[in-house]
């Protein structure tokens, strides 16, 4: 899980590098990515936030890899019972590599 994670992170972040124009504009969009992420994935309990921020919660990979790991250290479920999880990680991989290569190819001429 946390390798899938990591590749979803990794292409999210070149994502983001693609559409900044300079090192200080990929610092500003740091923390406009991580601290939705935090707080609609589910880590942080969402019953307080109201109706809306579990369905924007379903847009984000963190969601699915949080509930992926807390299904397996809080009731030992195994690979077959996350595979869901997983599945939703490598479609978040799959459309972001996408969006990768179409913007490296528009914006930075590679």
């Amino acid at each position: 899980v946390n390798v899938v994670l990591a590749l979803v992170a990794l292409a999210f972040g070149i994502l983001l590098s693609t559409l900044a124009k300079s090192e200080f504009q990929m610092m500003q969009f740091i923390p406009l990515v991580i601290m939705p992420q935090l707080f609609f994935s589910g880590i942080i309990p969402l019953s307080s936030m109201g109706a809306w921020a579990p369905t924007v919660g379903k847009f984000l990979p963190l969601t699915y890899s949080g509930d992926a790991i807390s299904q397996i250290i809080l009731y030992g479920h195994n690979l077959g019972d996350i595979l869901s999880n997983l599945g939703v990680l490598m479609i978040f991989l799959i459309i972001l590599t996408i969006l990768n290569i179409v913007g490296l190819r528009r914006y930075r001429k590679v």
